[in-house]
This record gives C-alpha cells, structure tokens and sequence, in this order.
C-alpha cells in the first residue's frame, strides 16, 4: 500500500492549532487536524504511524490513510472537509418548474364528483399532463407540504 507523508509548514501546522484550539468546528474536521497534526512528518513533527493516530484519535486506520493522500493530493481544507459527491444520489423527481405546475394545480378546482384534491389525484393528473413521467404520492405530499401556500 502507498504511504502518503504529510509534511506541514510552520503556516498550516498553526491553522490546525488554532481550529482545534477553538474547538468550534464540526467533530469530524477537528478529528482530521488533529490526524494531520499527528502525521506531521517535517523536522520538529511527531511523524506518528497510521495505528498510533487511530488509536489516539479514536478512528478507523483507513481514515488515518485517507486523510493523508487527501492532504497530499489536495491539500489542507481538501483534507478537513468531507468529499463532496460529484452529482447527488438521487436526482429530484420534481424540479421548480414541476412544483409551480404542482402547487398550481393543488390550488385549483378538483375534478368533477371530487370536494377536493387527494396526493394521489394530483400525482396521477402530473402524469396525465406530462409534468413528469412517474411521481409518487408521497413526493407530492412532501412537495406541497413545504410551500407555504394554502392548498384550499
């Protein structure tokens, strides 16, 4: 397996000082600068293996090694801050346009022999109208419930 050095300079070794010094981050970036400190392989640093960080720090030995090739292929905030994804897990089923036609719809008349609008109705009249090509009940649900609109 590769190892990653992590050699700090004298301006990064004190902005991870001061972030933890502060101890206003979120757990896990606190986490990953007191890795980075720990790693610090420079003339002065402790140059720690990948086992006495993890155990010191309270994290998995691939954590320790992931933060280090972060660090060296991305630099300091890289190794901080979590990966962004490249694109979300799930596309919306609903983009704004879908959910002005939606809210739009919940606000008018139901159809004939209906006194009003149910989710499944409005899931099923979206289709109708090829808004979308499927959406569930519950998305309709969620979508309205979040407008601030009255529905009737």
């Amino acid at each position: 397996m590769k190892k990653y050095r992590v050699t700090l300079t004298a301006d990064e070794r004190q902005q991870l000082r001061d972030l933890i010094a502060a101890g206003k981050a979120a757990a896990q970036k606190l986490a990953h600068a007191r890795i980075l400190l720990k790693a610090d392989a420079a003339p002065g640093g402790p140059g720690w293996t990948d086992d006495r960080i993890a155990d010191a720090v309270e994290v998995s030995t691939d954590t320790v090694a992931r933060v280090r090739q972060r660090f060296v292929e991305q630099g300091v905030d890289a190794a901080l801050s979590r990966k962004k994804p490249a694109k979300p897990s799930r596309e919306r089923t609903l983009d704004g346009r879908a959910e002005a036609r939606l809210v739009a719809l919940a606000c008018s008349s139901p159809p004939d022999g209906r006194k009003r609008w149910t989710m499944q109705l409005l899931a099923d009249r979206l289709v109708e109208l090829e808004v979308v090509d499927a959406v569930s009940d519950e998305t309709v649900r969620r979508t309205l419930q979040k407008t601030r609109s009255s529905r009737g």
